[in-house]
């Protein structure tokens, strides 16, 4: 199995939940140091909770799947200083 398909099949695992919501992901590109980059599409695109929705699912979800993978992108995501955004709360 290429490392590309190891990273849609971890986030296979997410994608109904996602497009529950109206959104969905797609792979960008994977570049030649396995960093992945990814683009939130529809409602994820510009949700408030795509920062928590990155961080805390699609990252952790391809970091475990594909140990490879040395780093998590989002080329769209919510810019996190934006007044839109809501991140992780940290306890």
């Amino acid at each position: 199995m290429t490392l590309k398909e190891k990273v849609e099949q971890a986030l296979d695992t997410l994608r109904p939940y996602l497009e529950t919501d109206g959104g969905n992901v797609s792979v960008e590109e994977i570049t030649a140091d396995n960093v992945v980059r990814l683009k939130l599409l529809g409602a994820c695109a510009s949700c408030s909770m795509s920062i928590m929705t990155f961080k805390a699912g699609l990252e952790q979800a391809i970091k475990k799947a594909v140990p490879e993978v040395t780093a998590v992108e989002a080329i769209n995501l919510t810019d996190p200083d934006s007044p839109d955004a809501t991140l992780p709360s940290v306890n």
